[in-house]
């Protein structure tokens, strides 16, 4: 998807662990099972240039299908078209990153489909060193994520949630604001120049909206925050990913929520803490009993035939 961009640390570390050889774009790729990442890769693309040979294939859909409003988020159709016409596999299955994803994937199958969806979500695995909330929680607000216009709110929405009254306002990955004057009282680094776990130390809430049009399909930053000790306010689609230690909220309901939470600071540590236990969900040794229930599921479906 990034041209030049190299191979994932993790992942090139498991493959090295396990003596594996890593080849680019095989002409034909052929196994029991083959897992195959985010569609969308094939957005930009007439077909997918290598063939597929299986008994079952898992295209697992990192990015949501549709968006808030119900469109398509990308040319679904065609991509998950382009995986089909280079398969030839006994059955197929679409397997969301959460539940949010799942409703967006679910409402774009239809009875019609070949395509079968998966019981269990193939998550992320997200096993993060955890910190202890404070028990004096203060008003530092702030967020963190790549830089790009979906990923922020329109900008009277970003001053509402980042007032001026806020003892601390901390924004990391602001170059979207670039080439506009942000508020004085914002404090604004560019994506990669502060250290996540340091940009953190730096806030007790972490604030986190999209554009309205656009949510996370899973939402990493979450559970990075969450994991740091911060009590987590975002929408409630994003939200519902991470358990109910994290506040799913309107943007203009934040600062009645932040002063409560000043005013209650046990109510803070014990939200916080609750949030961080939901957190072993995504830890590696659950992501592999998932995984195993999925391939369970997958290849114990029986395969019909379809004119």
């Amino acid at each position: 998807m990034f041209p030049d961009a190299p191979v994932n640390p993790t992942l090139k570390a498991a493959i090295d662990q396990q003596k594996l050889e890593l080849i680019w774009d095989r002409q034909v790729i052929s196994a029991d099972l083959i897992i195959l990442h985010n569609p969308s890769f094939l957005k930009f693309d007439k077909e997918l240039k290598s063939r597929l040979v299986c008994q079952n294939l898992i295209v697992v859909a990192h990015e949501n299908f549709t968006t808030p409003d119900g469109a398509l988020a990308f040319d679904v159709t065609g991509c998950l078209q382009q995986i089909s016409d280079a398969a030839l596999c006994a059955k197929k299955f679409l397997a969301p990153v959460s539940d949010y994803n799942r409703i967006t994937v679910a409402g774009w199958l239809d009875a019609g489909s070949t395509w079968h969806l998966t019981d269990q979500n193939w998550t992320n695995i997200c096993e993060l060193d955890v910190y202890p909330p404070t028990d004096a929680p203060r008003d530092r607000r702030g967020r963190h994520s790549r830089p790009g216009y979906e990923k922020f709110p329109g900008r009277a929405t970003m001053e509402r949630l980042f007032p001026a009254h806020a003892e601390h306002v901390a924004i990391l990955g602001a170059d979207t604001f670039a080439d506009d004057t942000p508020p004085a009282h914002w404090t604004m680094y560019n994506f990669r120049t502060l250290p996540v776990s340091e940009f953190l130390a730096e806030i007790d809430f972490f604030i986190y909206f999209t554009n309205a049009n656009w949510r996370e399909s899973f939402g990493r930053v979450i559970a990075e925050a969450t994991a740091a000790g911060k009590l987590v306010i975002t929408d409630p689609a994003t939200a519902q990913n991470f358990g109910d230690g994290i506040i799913g909220a309107a943007p203009d309901d934040v600062d009645g929520l932040i002063a409560g939470f000043i005013a209650d600071p046990q109510r803070y540590v014990e939200t916080v803490i609750r949030a961080q236990k939901a957190l072993t969900t995504y830890s590696a040794k659950m992501f592999a009993g998932r995984t195993a229930r999925t391939i369970s599921q997958v290849t114990s479906i029986p395969f019909k035939a379809t004119a």
